[in-house]
């Protein structure tokens, strides 16, 4: 029996993850589940998984925690400290699902006590991968990606040499607008931006999605995760998300991971790593899909990926800059502020203006996303 911790147990990686395990319950015993501020899913879920301790990240729905876990022995905690706090209890493996720069500190937390990570958490690699993968080093801690594309890359690298792969291949959706003209972009609402053709998201991943931020975002983790340099990672849009990603190695060998759209299996694969497990996941049936398409990516309409590779070029902060641009970006199109074709000119535009150094520390990662938040919300004014 192992020991794992749940980061974000209530968003939807969670739930997968905690889905597995509940199928399985002979293998895990649950030290950690966090949550944002859903007290009620997450006290429901500390009981049923007789979690040691229960954090929310709102310290407002902490009060609701305790009520709903008195006398069950469970601990209840809440606040930015007492997600830290969480993170650091070692278990053998931490499941990092936390969204946004609210998870970077527990992700290092998680790093520091040398075991393994689980990570789901883009904001730890995009805004901080030196800073994080240089503790990673330090602590000896395994760090396995959960992403379905970066997990399949690590798949398909295993047993091989970094020095032999030609190409690494992240294959895209495209989203739900992959098919639409600029004009019918600049009209696209919010409600037919999370429609998702293929996966099951919440809003803001199904956004980046749809403005492909989501595949440049990817593009700068595997840059992190896997250094065979930018010039050797690409992207190919994928409609039927069947293949999650491909490597090419010197002898012309591609080698490329095929796999239904369910987080489950991704997740599976680094909760049983190196060995595998059982999942309740449909086996892939070919026949049925029947053809599977490729078409390169289109920067004219999707900009996002071309930005992505200009801010991992530029380093220093760049990454986290596009980052923070983004998630504001977002949130003011999700709000009706903004239209959709500007979410990628409000990210261009705070590249241009705002040139930071590189972070040495998390601190100073953390510091760069507030100033460029500060000055995208600025910036978002004048548009």
């Amino acid at each position: 029996m192992r020991t794992i911790s749940v980061l974000g147990a209530t968003g939807s990686i969670g739930a997968s993850t905690l889905d597995l395990i509940r199928r399985a319950p002979q293998d895990w015993r649950v030290v950690a589940l966090t949550a944002n501020g859903n007290a009620a899913d997450l006290a429901r879920l500390a009981r049923e998984f007789g979690a040691e301790i229960a954090v929310v990240a709102d310290e407002a729905s902490l009060p609701a925690l305790r009520e709903a876990l008195a006398g069950t022995g469970i601990a209840a905690a809440g606040g930015a400290a007492a997600l830290v706090e969480a993170a650091a209890r070692g278990a053998d493996v931490t499941v990092a699902a936390i969204v946004g720069c609210a998870g970077l500190a527990p992700v290092m937390a998680a790093i520091e006590c040398g075991k393994t990570v689980a990570l789901a958490n883009k904001e730890a690699l995009v805004s901080a991968g030196d800073v994080m993968m240089q503790a990673v080093e330090r602590h000896g801690a395994t760090l396995l990606p959960v992403d379905s594309e970066h997990n399949a890359i690590f798949q398909c690298l295993q047993g091989n040499d970094l020095a032999d792969v030609r190409w690494i291949t992240l294959t895209a959706s495209g989203g739900p607008f992959r098919d639409w003209s600029l004009e019918q972009l600049h009209a696209a609402t919010p409600a037919q931006a999370i429609k998702h053709p293929n996966w099951d998201m919440g809003a803001k991943i199904s956004v980046d999605s749809a403005t492909m931020f989501n595949k440049g975002l990817e593009l700068i983790e595997a840059w992190h995760l896997f250094p065979v340099g930018l010039e050797r990672l690409r992207i190919i849009v994928h409609p039927q998300s069947v293949i999650h990603s491909m490597v090419e190695y010197r002898d012309g060998s591609t080698l490329a991971q095929l796999g239904p759209s369910d987080m489950r299996v991704p997740i599976a694969s680094t909760l049983a790593w190196p060995a595998r497990m059982d999942t309740p996941c449909a086996p892939l049936d070919l026949a049925a899909i029947g053809e599977l398409t490729f078409r390169a990516p289109d920067e004219v309409r999707f900009p996002a990926t071309r930005l992505a590779r200009q801010a991992a070029e530029a380093g220093g902060a760049a990454p986290a800059v596009l980052n923070a641009a983004n998630e504001v970006a977002v949130a003011a199109f999700l709000a009706g502020q903004i239209g959709f074709t500007k979410i990628p000119v409000v990210v261009e535009r705070m590249l241009e203006l705002l040139a930071l150094p590189a972070p040495l520390t998390l601190d100073a990662v953390i510091a760069a996303d507030t100033q460029a938040r500060v000055r995208a919300r600025e910036l978002l004014e004048t548009l």
